[in-house]
């Protein structure tokens, strides 16, 4: 089975069930404690196991990691049997059910068109806790905070492989409950420890992390990641975008964060305001480059479209060549995907 195989109905259902767990796995708002906390406990009985004695609730994965390591007496954890046995067990006969073909054409249409974005999303939401509680990635502590956020069920981020489930009955109804419900949990033998929701997630066309004035993901307690288009960056690195110049962008030190701070500023702004001068001029264009500390330069190509707006004017393009790039030809052919030879337009558009 795949995709092309799928007829209209299965190719709707498929759509439906995307949007709905993407919905979900997006969500951001006060959880539904009841309806969480019912979907715990059914998924402690779905296991075979008793419910827990309570059920603990924190604001953000941060909170309740914190709470897990000051020796809430939670018993030992039963990740395995709530979550991982029930899955492996489910999608092992749903593969055999499919087979391996139509396994793969069942995940591409459902929970393989969530993953990517989501996975990234909770690997950035790992590392924030990590530099919160711990301020660096190796030792003892940071083994242990490791092991802990490693230990979660994701909740509403276990929404791509719920995906691919049924789950309005059977083995996975009391997770995909949770995972509508509310964020992370941890389950213990005696406590379940279950986390709010975000307040606030905002991503770029291409799933990252982004948001220029404030926190890119945040947690009502507090805990928050900042962004821009996917780059983590510190909270007050933000507030200071709007007040940028030339000098300021080329006393930063760190060239990850400079380059934030020119896409901000404008690249082709940047080279007008720093006193950039062009190192070559063509028919096709002005070559303009300006070097940087400990990164590679900045290289742009200058050109003006032949063709008039509707109001007469003719419009300036920039774009970003190679550094190596030497002549205003080369890095309009490049952005062609063509050699400076080869580039002979009959006219420039």
């Amino acid at each position: 089975m795949t995709m092309d195989t799928l007829d209209g109905a299965a190719v709707a259902a498929s759509d439906e069930t995307f949007h709905a767990w993407r919905a979900c796995a997006a969500a951001v708002g006060a959880a539904d404690r009841a309806a969480a906390e019912a979907g715990v406990r059914r998924a402690y009985r779905q296991a075979g196991l008793e419910e827990p004695a309570e059920v603990v609730w924190a604001g953000s994965p941060r909170e309740a990691v914190t709470l897990i390591r000051a020796s809430l007496d939670t018993g030992p954890s039963v990740r395995e049997a709530v979550r991982s046995a029930p899955w492996a067990r489910e999608r092992q006969r749903l593969h055999t059910e499919l087979g391996p073909a139509g396994w793969a054409a069942h995940w591409s249409a459902t929970g393989g068109r969530l993953w990517d974005s989501t996975q990234s999303l909770v690997n950035r939401v790992r590392t924030g806790v990590l530099e919160d509680l711990v301020g660096r990635e190796t030792g003892k502590e940071a083994a242990e905070v490791r092991l802990i956020l490693l230990d979660a069920v994701l909740g509403q981020h276990d929404a791509p492989w719920l995906a691919a489930f049924p789950t309005d009955d059977g083995p996975l109804e009391g997770l995909a409950a949770v995972c509508r419900s509310a964020g992370w949990w941890w389950p213990f033998a005696r406590v379940a420890v279950v986390c709010e929701r975000p307040v606030a997630l905002h991503r770029d066309e291409a799933g990252r992390l982004d948001q220029g004035d404030g926190p890119a993901l945040a947690y009502p307690d507090g805990f928050a990641l900042y962004a821009w288009r996917g780059m983590p960056v510190p909270a007050d690195f933000l507030a200071r975008l709007p007040s940028l110049d030339p000098e300021r962008i080329r006393a930063e030190e760190n060239a990850e964060l400079r380059r934030v701070m020119l896409e901000y500023y404008g690249y082709d702004r940047y080279l007008a305001d720093s006193g950039a001068r062009p190192v070559n001029r063509d028919e096709t264009g002005t070559l303009w480059r300006i070097d940087l500390d400990d990164d590679e330069p900045v290289v742009m190509v200058e050109v003006l479209n032949s063709t008039p707006e509707p109001d007469g004017n003719h419009r300036t393009y920039w774009l970003r060549v190679p550094p190596s790039t030497r002549t205003a030809r080369a890095g309009v052919a490049w952005t062609f995907g063509l050699g400076a030879e080869s580039y002979a337009p009959v006219r420039e558009t």
